[in-house]
């Protein structure tokens, strides 16, 4: 087990992005349950830098105005087992509001995306009542779960992440996050926070779920102890993305929950939540052509693997008005 430990550096003009996004996290959803801009932004940011080391997630935190925030690493590895999990604990500088978020499916790591196709039903117990979850990514949730709470639990007390006895303020406001794999991951674990006495306090602190091209993950609907969370799950797909329509059926029936939003005309819509899986499997071929396609041929395609990427989520969700994570307007 990997634990990293670093406190968020100050960026230089043109940065921060935003003068006080602490303070945007604890205001939304605190009274509203509809989806927030901001914090839709906030979060694919810090879930696309995901992808790298915790030096580039405390920058990326900087740049958004979280400067002085600390920033936790947690990641497992296992080949053999196909876990590949890792994730960033980030705690902002008062302590009264933390982000976790999850990495995503590695490009270029075969194991990664074996474990993504270990479909087989894992039946977990939620409140009493038994759910299918996908065996695959459960099962990297479950590789650091344990001292993601124990981090959890201490930010819960008053206690700063990278100087331990420390005080700070007790956290009001958790958020949970990951693109692609990472989304899925993000569900799970806030799932397994639900109908358990322990997790209590920190279930009544989780404020959303967001999540930025997540595959299907659970099979079936929310047991009546999770039901909450529903509305608190938001969704985001791009454009043609296959991956939230993935894994096809044939390998197993998984469903969506939450809410969905799509982004097609330079325009984020909620459209109805999808609760089945639509790709069949001879989409993925042609999907994944839709990174070297001729532009017309991409154009042609149901669903393209192009969408997928990260950078697309960060783009589209950037607020007008406000630079890029790069210091420019793109």
């Amino acid at each position: 087990m990997q634990v990293e430990r670093l406190v968020v550096d100050s960026s230089p003009h043109p940065f921060p992005i935003y003068p006080d996004p602490t303070e945007e996290l604890l205001r939304a959803h605190a009274t509203s349950a509809d989806r927030d801009p901001v914090v839709a932004h906030i979060l694919a940011v810090l879930s696309g830098y995901a992808y790298g080391d915790a030096g580039t997630v405390a920058a990326m935190a900087s740049r958004l105005g979280m400067a002085g925030s600390a920033c936790v690493r947690i990641a497992e590895t296992v080949d053999a087992m196909f876990i590949f999990s890792t994730a960033y604990l980030l705690q902002s500088r008062c302590g009264r509001v933390a982000i976790l978020c999850y990495r995503g499916t590695e490009a270029a790591n075969l194991g990664n995306w074996l474990g993504d196709a270990d479909v087989g039903s894992h039946v977990v117990d939620v409140g009493g009542a038994a759910l299918g979850v996908h065996a695959g990514f459960y099962r990297n949730v479950r590789a650091t779960r344990w001292p993601i709470l124990e981090r959890l639990h201490a930010a819960a007390r008053g206690e700063s992440l990278v100087t331990g006895g420390a005080r700070v303020h007790e956290l009001e406001a958790l958020y949970v996050t990951g693109h692609s794999l990472g989304g899925a991951m993000a569900l799970l674990f806030a799932l397994g926070l639900a109908g358990r006495e322990e997790d209590r306090l920190l279930s009544d602190k989780l404020r959303a779920v967001y999540t930025f091209g997540q595959p299907l993950a659970v099979g079936g609907p929310l047991p009546e102890a999770a039901a909450g969370l529903g509305s608190r799950v938001f969704r985001h797909v791009y454009g043609r993305d296959i991956v939230p329509s993935l894994p096809p059926g044939v390998w197993g029936t998984l469903e969506h929950c939450g809410q969905e939003f799509h982004y097609a005309d330079g325009l984020w819509r909620r459209r109805h939540p999808v609760t089945a899986q639509l790709a069949n499997f001879r989409h993925v071929p042609g999907s994944l052509l839709g990174l070297v396609a001729p532009v017309k041929k991409r154009g042609a395609l149901r669903y393209t693997i192009a969408d997928h990427q990260p950078q697309w989520y960060v783009s589209a969700l950037r607020p007008a008005g406000k630079v890029t994570e790069f210091g420019d307007h793109g």
